[in-house]
């Protein structure tokens, strides 16, 4: 019986999959396992930034190793379509002002234009009541950048 191989993706493919996305996956280096958590990302078309509260084990494993894994996927219900892609990177944190601010008003533009559910805040260092624009505002989250990608995986079922 032979192996069906799934298809990869070119580069437009997979930069569209990421442009048009938002949320995804990133794993740290912990302890023992890997730690995964979910982060909302915005895409400028060479970097993926994130906003990542100041608290929690995430703080811990970025602060011992930058480097990490992201993954970003797309699928339908019922699993007849999908398509993800994997990158191996080091994440950088953002100190720079001007830029920081630049990059969170690229997650207001994502909140806004998207119409997300203002409950997205609270992951983001922000009450639910606060206006998205707080986020450009406020320092409550910090931002980083995946930066150095050395492997990149990007497939699809189609």
């Amino acid at each position: 019986m032979e192996i069906v191989k799934i298809p990869r993706m070119d580069r437009e493919e997979y930069d569209r999959l990421i442009d048009e996305g938002y949320i995804c996956r990133i794993a740290f280096q912990g302890e023992k396992y890997p730690y995964i958590a979910p982060f909302l990302y915005v895409f400028d078309g060479r970097f993926l930034y994130f906003l990542s509260t100041k608290y929690g084990k995430k703080i811990e494993y970025f602060r011992k190793s930058p480097y990490v894994s992201v993954e970003v996927d797309r699928y339908s219900h019922d699993l007849a379509y999908y398509t993800f892609v994997t990158m191996q990177g080091r994440l950088e944190e953002i100190e720079d002002s001007i830029e920081k601010k630049l990059v969170r008003e690229r997650f207001v533009d994502l909140i806004v234009g998207r119409g997300l559910s203002p409950n997205i805040l609270a992951a983001l260092g922000h009450s639910p009541e606060d206006p998205p624009e707080a986020i450009a505002k406020e320092e409550r989250s910090l931002v980083w950048r995946l930066t150095g990608v050395k492997d990149l995986v990007a497939l699809k079922n189609i």
